[in-house]
């Protein structure tokens, strides 16, 4: 069952972390936001396998855009 992790605010994509085929565990960074000034890593509640990446660095997201895809 696919999870999507998506963004909680409007913020600039500053780094991403994880790749397509990653394992990855709860508490780790998928991606790194910047808001203010302020880096916000953005963290997964759920192990899984990142099964997409639906940033890219320098990109400007949106309240609940999906920032990747967890199976």
């Amino acid at each position: 069952m696919a999870h999507e992790i998506v963004a909680e605010m409007v913020a600039n994509v500053m780094q991403i972390v994880v790749a397509p085929g990653d394992q990855v565990v709860p508490g780790d960074t998928i991606v790194v936001l910047e808001s203010m000034k302020m880096e916000i890593p953005v963290l997964t509640e759920r192990a899984g396998v990142v099964d997409a990446v639906k940033v890219s660095t320098g990109d400007v997201v949106q309240e609940g855009d999906i920032l990747a895809v967890l199976r």
